[in-house]
């Protein structure tokens, strides 16, 4: 198969790599510097240092050669260009089925992902998203990782993990499309909370506790914006969730251990060379969830931190001094 990743960051790269020795596989890159870079070094040494790219692979900066004849569009920009992404490629002409692999809500507009593409590709468009426990440098070396396809076309879900599955990147399907989204977007808020607790130094203990009802309030608000809950107790949500919340690659737990130190949030993300999607979602789960009526305190606090309204003592504090309740209301989702 045919295969057009589009985006060439440590993502993007890692995922070219991995279907490299089963399909043929086009990486696409925004800049054209970026681009001969990578024909000239043939390695990604701006956002993934250190691995060869083979030499079937091929590398392209312009969009339209890049899709021709593609069987699946692959989508490895940050959530904040994915529209403007698949605007590009509807412009580019015909279109190729397509997955995403951003995680997150679009800044500004508290969209999904699928909603972004709904509102940009034609409906024929067979569409999904890949999300899961899976670090870039990880799946780069061949590591064993499994994460999800989502997409309302079971069919087509069902498909494209079958020609996507590898020996050490297991794809698993679903047709529940917001579920999988939603993991992948609350994750990487909840992350930046652990990172802080790790930064003050609560403990384990303290580190569990946060996962466990970050996995609560991630559960809430998914159902309630159609996701299903044995979804958020997959790879999709708990998977996604211990790893980003608890690996040393993880770039959202580095900001929170950053914010624990008391660096201000524009100095973390500069230094941190990559984007990460929890500072950008924050603000927009935090919309969404209020907008549903969905209690997210972890979530509220880390907006607060990142919006420097707290520091990240007082926002542990405010979070502890919270009134205890049942652990499982009777007749709701945790």
């Amino acid at each position: 198969m045919s295969i057009a990743v589009v985006g060439a960051g440590a993502w993007g790269t890692a995922f070219a790599l991995a279907q490299a020795p089963r399909h043929s596989v086009t990486l696409w890159s925004w800049q054209a510097d970026h681009c001969d870079a990578l024909r000239r070094d043939r390695e990604n040494r701006a956002f993934l240092p250190g691995f060869t790219l083979p030499d079937g692979l091929r590398v392209e900066a312009d969009l339209k050669r890049a899709l021709q004849g593609a069987a699946l569009a692959v989508v490895a920009t940050p959530t904040a260009a994915l529209r403007q992404t698949l605007l590009a490629m509807a412009a580019a002409g015909s279109v190729p089925p397509v997955l995403w692999l951003c995680k997150g809500f679009e800044p500004g507009t508290a969209c999904f992902p699928h909603e972004v593409a709904e509102a940009v590709l034609p409906a024929s468009v067979p569409r999904g998203a890949l999300s899961g426990p899976s670090f870039a440098e990880e799946v780069a070396r061949g590591l064993p990782a499994a994460v999800t396809l989502g997409s309302p076309d079971a069919a087509f879900a069902e498909g494209a993990a079958r020609m996507l599955n590898g020996p050490r990147l297991r794809i698993y399907c679903t047709d529940d499309l917001p579920g999988v989204e939603l993991g992948g977007a609350v994750k990487n808020v909840l992350a930046i909370a652990a990172g802080v607790s790790d930064g003050l130094g609560l403990g384990l203990s303290a580190r569990a506790a946060l996962i466990t009802r970050g996995l609560a309030e991630m559960t809430r608000l998914g159902v309630r914006l159609g996701g299903r809950v044995e979804t958020f107790l997959g790879l999709a949500g708990a998977g996604d969730l211990i790893l980003t919340c608890t690996g040393d690659l993880s770039r959202n737990r580095r900001v929170g251990l950053a914010l624990a130190r008391g660096e201000p949030v524009e100095r973390i993300l500069a230094e941190l060379g990559h984007v990460a999607e929890g500072v950008a979602s924050a603000r927009e789960v935090q919309r969404r969830a209020r907008a549903c009526g969905v209690e997210m305190p972890i979530s509220e606090a880390v907006c607060q931190l990142l919006e420097g309204k707290l520091q990240a003592a007082e926002a542990t504090e405010l979070l502890l001094r919270r009134d205890p309740k049942a652990e499982f209301p009777a007749g709701a989702v945790p």
